[in-house]
């Protein structure tokens, strides 16, 4: 290649208390080009961006910008000598508004005053996200936004920067297929524009339909670097886990029990609608819709999370009131949050706080905490779990996706619930750790356990579910058994309206 690389990378060491994140990484990466970096959680992805990206700072080697030795000392530095970073963990302030956001640092002042422009801000705002296609109110608070509607304003935020190099972590973990599509789009104007990608993610598919070239990472190390025609999802997944994945899914069949859970005319409005369905013990009721369906709203109101307008729920045919989250774990329900890191753990807690505490009630001693019992169960589920921590005093948010996103099963694993609630249960896994957590899912329901999954893959939909509600619109669209269900039926109930909708 005649280009010489926008950024390269020279024998880059970094380490965390009892981990090699990165042991001696040497690549390159050039303008105009879309370089996939995967690999599982833990291999060192991540760590190697937020060097690039000014947030961690390397023990040893060198980085080269444009030819030049470069140190990069903060984020500001890493802006302004063109790298901007889309990372997994959301940077941006949810109680400022969309425009702020978009225009932080860049504010457009009213004449030579130190009073900001709001009408240009505005104006500015709207520019940046109209090649993304969004209509995002501009001044709509970043917390009162959908997941996926503050995905886009962060990508929409870095590609409006004019940098030679946007790295994106997880990109589309929370994006519509549609969102996709016009993600895709953007990231080849930007390589037409001769500014180089990097692209970080799990989904195979996405890495070999975009990239020019794959790179794959294991345990801090590059293993292999190749051009993505020359690649396919068998090969990437053997160098990534160093063998080959059979049964992927492994979905054991068993007997279906009778119903422990039944939901009648759930409405929350403008949410969704009279949703009606049952399930039974040991099992798995997938949940499937495009996104903004109000697939995530069903499940958080049947735990208590959101109120309910009105719809009743029985467990084990006797009705039951659900007002907070609190009655919910109290009744035997576990819920797996969409966002683990806001929701779902206490980021600057141990791995051992994190799992013992919906159990601490319960398991208190004239109301202390037993502190041998939650050493032991700590103990029991990182090792059937096979959370990758140093120790169990290990604070949470040093820890891979991965591991989080156990540990964030463990704690209900270990509050022995009895009704598991998973909202995109294997969202930013690696392929590793999504057959280590299908295989939890099997052993959780062959003891009597019961789940309901929403889903945004139809594969793992399809691969891991005895029936499939499917949600249009925020109403139950079809429900569909096992031995019916594909992609096609799956999307047409998701997406065509009935003769009465028209």
């Amino acid at each position: 290649m005649d280009k010489k690389p926008i950024i390269e990378l020279k024998n880059i060491r970094k380490s965390f208390p009892g981990v090699q994140a990165l042991a001696g990484v040497s690549l390159p990466f050039y303008p105009g080009e879309i370089h996939a970096l995967i690999g599982e959680n833990g291999a060192g992805k991540s760590t190697l961006i937020k060097v690039m990206g000014g947030v961690y700072q390397k023990e040893g080697g060198q980085i080269y910008i444009n030819g030049k030795e470069c140190e990069i000392e903060d984020v500001t530095h890493a802006q302004n000598i063109g790298i901007s970073v889309i990372h997994q963990e959301l940077s941006l302030i949810p109680d400022l508004t969309v425009m702020e956001n978009l225009c932080l640092g860049i504010e457009p002042r009213i004449g030579r005053s130190a009073f900001i422009d709001k009408n240009a801000m505005r104006n500015t705002a709207r520019k940046i996200m109209k090649p993304l296609g969004l209509t995002i109110n501009p001044d709509d608070f970043i917390k009162d936004l959908k997941t996926a509607d503050r995905q886009m304003v962060e990508i929409a935020r870095a590609v409006s920067r004019n940098a030679a190099l946007v790295i994106m972590d997880e990109p589309t973990s929370s994006l519509s297929s549609r969102e996709v599509t016009t993600l895709f789009k953007i990231i080849r104007k930007l390589k037409a524009n001769n500014v180089g990608v990097i692209y970080v993610s799990h989904i195979l598919s996405e890495v070999l339909s975009l990239s020019d070239k794959i790179t794959v990472m294991r345990d801090g190390y590059i293993i292999r670097t190749l051009d993505a025609d020359e690649a396919d999802e068998k090969i990437l997944v053997k160098s990534m886990v160093g063998r080959e994945i059979k049964d992927y899914f492994n979905k054991e069949e068993q007997e279906i029990g009778d119903v422990i859970l039944e939901v009648s005319d759930l409405t929350r409005k403008p949410y969704f609608f009279d949703v009606s369905f049952d399930l039974r013990e040991g099992e798995i009721l997938g949940i499937s819709g495009l996104v903004g369906a109000g697939r995530t709203e069903i499940i958080r109101a049947i735990f208590g999370s959101d109120k309910l307008e009105k719809g009743k729920i029985r467990l084990r045919s006797e009705e039951v009131e659900i007002h907070s989250s609190r009655r919910a774990i109290e009744l035997g329900f576990g819920f797996v949050p969409e966002d683990r890191k806001i929701e779902g753990l206490m980021l600057e807690s141990p791995v051992k706080q994190n799992i013992s505490l919906p159990s601490l009630k319960p398991t208190a001693k004239s109301g202390f905490v037993d502190r041998k019992w939650e050493t032991e169960i700590c103990k029991e589920y990182i090792q059937k779990l096979k959370i990758a921590t140093p120790s169990r005093n290990t604070i949470s948010k040093t820890l891979s996706g991965g591991n989080q996103q156990k540990i964030v099963v463990a704690k209900w694993f270990a509050a022995n619930s009895k009704i598991m609630l998973l909202d995109e249960p294997t969202r930013g896994i690696d392929v590793n750790a999504k057959s280590e957590m299908y295989s939890l899912m099997n052993e959780y329901t062959k003891n009597g356990g019961s789940i309901v999954m929403v889903s945004s893959e139809l594969p793992e939909l399809l691969g891991m579910a005895d029936r499939i509600v499917v949600i249009r619109q925020g109403k139950v669209s079809g429900i569909l058994d096992r031995e019916d269900a594909t992609e096609e039926k799956i999307m047409t109930l998701a997406s065509t309206l009935k003769k009465e909708e028209k």
